[in-house]
């Protein structure tokens, strides 16, 4: 894919060069001649690089993933909602038959959760939960409001694919390693021991931390995975940035701070605003019941990517 991002560079660098002789009267025929001979090399070089990013998107839509959920807006409502977020999803993955597994926990007071990541393994894990990334809207009147007016919080979600360094590589000169004393669970040895790890990517800044294993070497192996995921899907969302204003859906930008969805209690609703689609029984949904909203999702997507490449082929 490199290579061929190299070539379109170098076919657009000799059409510049081209474009210069236009001025020239006498070189001038040959110049136009020259450029279009180019443009369609460069035409059918985009066509392939297209198609290799594709095959590569699929390839990763089979791994497994990282999910991350955190409060936003609206205190402890939104930490309340995070949770129940959180366990719509793990219900999920339950009658999926996958596996999760918490990576790190901030927990608030009342049950409700600061932030969360956990790693689910499953097949097409990603490739069925990735465009549940972005902002997740609440509307409904909380258990401790007296007078029944309606709150609204929110929540933001992201999924990453979790990846191997055959995937996606990190230079190890690239990362700065901490270690620190573990909090909370884990018995003695994780309180006396330096098992928890901080990884911090210091080109982009991204930071990852896991204490949930009694082994340092453990805890840095999670934490690696994070690092290496949150890096990897950045790079996408700049790719995605351009690619998105060419399409009518934009489903699968994994856009952190689009708002994507509202679960509105008093209707007993749930819209996604980027396909303008709804469906009802809320608690049913957030038991685990995501199947056919995912799979509405996937066809959204698929019929946006479509429309896409019919554009471009016309």
């Amino acid at each position: 894919m490199d290579y061929l991002k190299e070539q379109i560079q170098k076919l657009e660098q000799r059409i510049a060069e081209a474009k210069i002789l236009l001025s020239d009267t006498e070189l001038a025929p040959l110049a136009e001649s020259e450029i279009a001979k180019l443009e369609e090399e460069k035409k059918s070089l985009e066509s392939s690089h297209a198609k290799s990013s594709q095959s590569d998107s699929e390839s990763i839509d089979s791994h497994n993933s990282i999910l991350e959920i955190r409060a936003a807006a609206g205190g402890d409502e939104a930490g309340l909602f995070a949770s129940a977020l959180y366990r719509m999803y793990t219900r999920f993955a339950t009658l999926k038959g996958w596996k999760v597994e918490q990576l790190s926990i901030n927990e608030g007071g009342i049950g409700n959760l600061k932030e969360v990541v956990a790693k689910i393994t499953g097949k097409d894990s990603y490739g069925l939960l990735k465009f549940e990334s972005g902002v997740h809207r609440v509307q409904r009147v909380p258990e401790t409001e007296s007078s029944g007016r309606i709150h609204t919080s929110t929540i933001t979600v992201a999924v990453l694919p979790e990846l191997e360094d055959k995937d996606f590589h990190i230079n190890e000169s690239d990362l700065k390693i901490d270690t620190f004393h573990a909090s909370g669970h884990g018995g003695q040895n994780v309180q006396k021991v330096e098992t928890a790890v901080r990884i911090t990517h210091i080109p982009t800044g991204t930071i990852a931390s896991c204490q949930t294993e009694r082994s340092q070497f453990q805890n840095k192996e999670k934490a690696l995975a994070i690092v290496r995921s949150r890096v990897y899907e950045a790079e996408q969302e700049r790719k995605m940035s351009a690619i998105a204003k060419d399409r009518k859906l934009q489903v699968g930008t994994g856009d952190r701070s689009e708002k994507i969805r509202t679960y509105n209690y008093p209707q007993d609703r749930i819209t996604d605003h980027r396909i303008s689609k709804s469906w009802h029984n809320i608690e049913e949904i957030l038991d685990g019941s995501l199947e056919q909203l995912l799979s509405d999702l996937q066809k959204a997507n698929e019929e946006s990517s479509g429309d896409v490449d019919n554009s471009s082929s016309s």
